[in-house]
């Protein structure tokens, strides 16, 4: 018989938002010898995190609290926010999925930037949702653009994170409200704010729990080091935030995931140590860069673009001869993004493997 996918989904694509590590490192019958191309935290979560999770091994046959009480507690006074304003769920991939069942549907318009992160387009064009996006300008995502489209289209969700993903640009607090006081009436602002702990201070915009407006996704894979326990958060005015109840997954979060975030996000002095290693992390690659002749883009993020120089083909290139040398990066996928490529933040080692490989990695892609 024939499966009776409904019309929508016979209508998509079969693809991913993206091709994992370990899916290539199989296609090339080797592991990568630096993975530095996800985003992940190479410095590691809290030891009390993973103390946690060695404690829950215990506990594992019980379904975990699905209110999620005590790891709100932690969150409500790191944020000085009610608990009532708080949701978990599986990373912010998964709250962005939960969320934009809230208000999106076939035929809605939904407002990002051309090239911003892709997981937010695989959930709109999951519910039938009609994409629209606005272009980067000098390599930030543009408020004014996103705005401009949003209301011109009557868009019912704006996307924008800050810092961004995948050029690591960054809009201030105050700009963050300034485009906030001008949303569209109709229109509500998913603001990603996953990086958020690597950035100056001011970068985030205050918090308004009277605007029913905007939505804040936060997770702990970034900063605090646990991308594989798959833990983020979300902060939004009562009647956003108790919407969530009517169609998340209440026992879709894991014990360890949990407690693991519990115990991180109590770890102050830990995250504040990660976040120096990052920012000496992030000048040694704009070091490497600067020693190839090249630039990079500014950024506020564990990661830093490099500016190849040329197009996206020569982008491509050096990112393939990159990966045949045994170094796992990755690439904006729009131009004029794509002439840069995309370089994690790495343990010395990694960094040290990076500085190898780039020169040749260049020389061969310009056909040398």
């Amino acid at each position: 018989m024939k499966i009776p996918f409904t019309p929508l989904v016979h209508s998509l694509p079969s693809t991913v938002p993206f091709v994992g590590p370990e899916l290539q490192e199989r296609a090339i019958g080797s592991p990568f010898r630096a993975r530095i191309g996800a985003n992940e935290n190479v410095f590691g979560a809290s030891p009390k995190a993973h103390a946690a999770i060695r404690n829950e091994i215990a506990h594992s046959w019980k379904y975990t609290d699905p209110e999620f009480l005590a790891l709100k507690q932690s969150i409500s006074a790191q944020h000085d926010v009610p608990l009532e304003n708080i949701v978990i769920g599986e990373g912010i991939d998964g709250l962005l999925g939960v969320a934009a069942r809230l208000f999106v549907e076939p035929g809605i318009n939904v407002v990002t930037s051309l090239g911003a992160y892709p997981t937010f387009n695989y959930h709109i064009n999951g519910l039938g949702g009609n994409l629209l996006t606005a272009p980067y300008v000098d390599d930030h995502e543009s408020p004014d653009a996103l705005l401009t489209l949003a209301e011109r289209e009557q868009a019912r969700v704006i996307y924008i994170a800050n810092p961004d993903n995948p050029m690591g640009t960054w809009w201030s607090g105050d700009e963050l409200e300034t485009m906030i006081d001008k949303l569209p009436k109709q229109s509500v602002l998913f603001l990603d704010e996953a990086y958020v702990e690597f950035a100056p201070e001011g970068t985030s915009p205050k918090i308004d729990l009277d605007n029913r407006q905007v939505l804040r996704f936060r997770t702990f894979s970034k900063a605090y080091g646990l991308a594989g326990a798959r833990v983020g958060y979300a902060i939004g005015n009562v009647e956003l935030i108790k919407a969530f109840d009517k169609i998340r997954n209440h026992f879709g979060m894991n014990c360890f995931g949990i407690e693991a975030a519990n115990a991180a996000m109590r770890d102050q002095q830990w995250l504040a140590q990660t976040i120096a290693s990052v920012d000496g992390a992030r000048k040694r690659i704009a070091e490497i860069a600067q020693n190839n002749g090249l630039e990079i883009v500014n950024s506020a993020a564990n990661f830093v673009a490099i500016d190849c120089g040329r197009d996206g083909d020569y982008a491509r290139a050096v990112l393939a001869e990159l990966g045949k040398q045994g170094i796992f990066v990755r690439m904006p996928g729009v131009a004029p993004q794509d002439r840069c490529i995309r370089v994690s933040v790495g343990t010395k080692d990694d960094l040290d493997l990076f500085e190898k490989c780039f020169p040749v990695a260049l020389d061969r892609a310009g056909g040398g």
